[in-house]
């Protein structure tokens, strides 16, 4: 629809966004009037849509650019410099918490919006902003719902994003605030678990599965599960409301959200409903909405184990001349995920294999071994069990834990090909098909990095991200790094309650990079 371009207010003296609605085509103003005069009231709308929201979280308008020689006006808008949402998740998924309060600040626009009698009709990773505090900024109202005005799309048309549509927007339902949550709900999922459960092919297929299809149950949302459960149900009426939803968000920012994939109900607001308020439901949701994955049309099962995934990330960056999707990118990561999956639980431990329940022949119970696979020997151990599976020297990825580690390599008979593996109790394991190896995808010998460094590392980042006593960390090998000349780096991550971040080293230990979230 066009470029976003940094820009210089002469009179002001500050830098802004300019949007320059640029269509597709030679010249679609003459090619198809119809066209042009429909591209020029979404610019118009978008103005006043943002004109009538005041709200941190929303992207702000400055002023409109509409002379008579002018195929289609230009906005100019803040300028936010911390890159977007999809740019992060490019990196890798968002943890839980962190998803959780981008999702709260993302809700609070959307409020403000359903507040000024608009809704946004496209929410998704690409249309949020990061401030660089990490604050989230929705943008883009360019295809939003106004109360008393008239659809822009073309007759049996559809605005938005097939696989963040909310299901009773194709059964022509529109200016519905709980489709917005629907959409939100889908970005969190999209967040947390890296991968979209309603993405095919096809759009049309894309659009089938939104109807029909079923969405599987997340397996890394940890505190958020309680989250996507109530949102993603098929039923508008049955989601939470925003104030609702809020609460939730709130709870699972803090790791006290619902984690368990059971039917999940949220408890009513403390003072009376009013008879329109939308209820919970108690059962299991059914059609569109969470239940049991059934693995098809997903081109794999989604079983128990690893959910499907993106079959390779690409970071699509448009350089010079500063475009504003090229340099807000810059000095913002994402603290990657810590991957939660349902057989972690139940009391299964590491090391040895052996379980609390385990005995001797005597009837003693057998200690239980634990390895910290977050050391130079633990480091060597996974890249060796890993080396022996793939049969391969280089890997796309590699991110370890204490104790347990996820890696991505080519296939023997395909180089373009890669599947994915994990390493748990000692011995490392063919998980499933990955997909296709991108031309941003890179491939490094994890041999060659100075793995002795790792406790000095860690020890370093606790210091200077002044993490104490981290309830999370990992090790994450980039092999082609955006933000060190797509040279290979080692990330480590900190997290606890009230923040965490990251450093990034070369491959011969050499801190590089430092990012402190919260």
């Amino acid at each position: 629809m066009g470029t976003v371009w940094r820009a210089r207010d002469l009179a002001l003296h500050r830098e802004v966004a300019l949007k320059e609605v640029r269509p597709t085509g030679s010249d679609p103003a003459r090619e198809d009037p119809e066209l042009a005069r429909k591209m020029r009231e979404r610019v118009l709308r978008e103005a006043r849509a943002l004109a009538r929201i005041d709200h941190p979280n929303v992207v702000r308008i400055h002023h409109i650019i509409d002379e008579p020689d002018m195929d289609y006006p230009w906005l100019v808008m803040e300028l936010v410099r911390g890159g977007s949402l999809s740019g992060r998740l490019a990196e890798g998924d968002l943890s839980p918490a962190e998803a959780a309060v981008i999702g709260r600040g993302v809700l609070g626009a959307l409020r403000a919006a359903h507040e000024a009698g608009i809704c946004h009709r496209d929410v998704k990773p690409a249309n949020v902003l990061l401030r660089t505090d990490g604050s989230p900024v929705l943008t883009d109202f360019g295809i939003a719902a106004i109360d008393e005005a008239s659809r822009l799309t073309m007759t049996g048309g559809l605005a938005g994003s097939p696989e963040y549509i909310a299901p009773e927007r194709l059964h022509g339902e529109e200016g519905n605030p709980a489709s917005d949550l629907w959409s939100l709900g889908m970005l969190l999922y999209v967040a947390v678990e890296g991968h979209s459960p309603m993405r095919r092919p096809t759009t049309a297929a894309t659009l089938a599965a939104v109807l029909r299809a079923q969405v599987p149950p997340p397996v890394r949302a940890g505190a958020l599960t309680g989250v996507l459960r109530a949102v993603l149900v098929p039923d508008p009426a049955a989601r939470p409301t925003a104030e609702q939803l809020d609460r939730m968000l709130a709870e699972a920012a803090v790791g006290r959200g619902t984690t368990t994939p059971e039917p999940f109900a949220f408890p009513p607001p403390p003072a009376p409903a009013p008879p329109a308020e939308p209820q919970f439901p108690h059962g299991r949701p059914t059609g569109p909405g969470l239940a049991q994955p059934t693995g098809q049309g997903l081109g794999h099962s989604t079983g128990p184990g690893f959910p499907p995934r993106r079959s390779s990330r690409r970071l699509n960056v448009v350089l010079i001349a500063l475009p504003i999707s090229a340099i807000a990118l810059a000095g913002v990561l994402l603290l990657a995920v810590f991957v939660v999956f349902t057989n972690l639980f139940d009391g299964e431990r590491q090391g040895s294999g052996a379980g609390e329940g385990d005995t001797d022949r005597s009837g003693v119970p057998k200690p239980v071994v634990t390895v910290n696979l977050l050391s130079p020997a633990g480091m060597r151990k996974v890249i060796a069990e890993f080396e022996k599976v793939t049969g391969s020297k280089k890997f796309m990825s590699l991110t370890v834990y204490p104790e347990y580690a996820f890696a991505k390599a080519p296939l023997r008979a395909n180089k373009k090909l890669y599947d994915e593996y994990r390493y748990r109790d000692g011995r490392a394991s063919r998980q499933r098909a990955g997909g296709t190896i991108g031309s941003d995808d890179g491939l490094v010998d994890l041999r060659t990095f100075n793995w002795n460094k790792v406790p000095v590392l860690f020890r370093e980042a606790e210091k200077t991200l002044g993490v104490t006593n981290p309830k999370t960390r990992y090790i994450i090998v980039n092999p082609a790094w955006t933000f060190y000349g797509k040279k290979p780096v080692m990330m480590f991550y900190l997290s606890g309650p009230y923040g965490g971040g990251y450093l990034a080293a070369n491959q011969k230990g050499t801190i590089v990079h430092r990012v402190k979230q919260g």
